[in-house]
């Protein structure tokens, strides 16, 4: 069976950059999550991740899990801000290390002690950089971010070859759920300038410009969260994956 890395890998050398649809547990009931997951699908959306940076309810977030799984044929991707959303059923995870915490708890002992619970689901771990761009969002307070600033490239560039050298295949740029600024193209493009594996950048995603310009800049997937769980239009969604697939390098 084909791993989610390598589906991630062949999608984006046939597809283009692709759309990762994030869904959060506790901000939706799990019959709208799956609905919600199951319109991204026809939308265009090649992967759905759950979690979020505040979701602890394991229980509700293992209901949301099944529920999706049952919705759509596309991989389930967890995405967790603590070992709270490590929970059993999805096809990966998202193992993040928050490279630019103040708190090494969330560079590595969250990480430990999740680590057994990924074994004991058979989740596929994808292990990432996760790096937060920006302040005032849930993710920079709760993961105690020392933040880089929207105009400072060469800093994310130089977190994600840090990530590189030590072995991680995945870096995330994140400006946060509900950024009123997304991840400049310019840091974009310092980061794959560097950095040679997988590239995601999320937060402040609203439109198929801004997605076509980040992709432009290097990225190989985008992620939408927020705008969906506002009542976004999966036109716009269907807007945004036609675009960004239409960007080749």
């Amino acid at each position: 069976m084909q791993s989610v890395e390598q589906y991630l890998t062949a999608s984006r050398k046939k597809k283009g950059a692709l759309l990762f649809v994030l869904i959060d547990s506790e901000n939706d009931g799990k019959n709208s999550a799956a609905q919600l997951a199951k319109d991204a699908e026809k939308s265009g959306a090649s992967i759905i991740l759950v979690g979020g940076s505040s979701a602890t309810d394991q229980i509700a977030m293992a209901e949301t899990v099944k529920n999706i799984k049952r919705s759509v044929k596309i991989p389930v991707i967890l995405f967790p801000g603590n070992v709270t959303g490590v929970v059993p059923g999805a096809d990966a995870i998202l193992f993040s290390s928050l490279l630019n915490s103040d708190n090494p708890y969330f560079i590595s002992q969250a990480q430990a002690l999740g680590a057994p619970n990924v074994l004991r689901f058979g989740l596929e771990p994808l292990p990432t950089a996760y790096i937060i761009i920006g302040e005032g969002t849930t993710v920079w307070h709760v993961g105690s971010a020392r933040t880089i600033p929207f105009d400072k490239p060469s800093l994310a560039a130089m977190y994600a070859l840090s990530a590189q050298f030590m072995g991680m295949r995945f870096v995330y740029l994140e400006a946060g759920s509900g950024a009123k600024s997304n991840v400049r193209p310019e840091m974009v493009a310092a980061v794959r300038k560097l950095f040679k594996g997988f590239l995601i950048v999320g937060g402040g995603i609203r439109n198929a410009r801004t997605a076509g310009e980040i992709v432009k800049a290097g990225a190989d997937a985008i992620v939408i969260g927020t705008f969906i769980e506002k009542g976004g239009s999966f036109k716009t969604i269907a807007d945004i994956v036609k675009t960004i697939q239409s960007v080749r390098k």
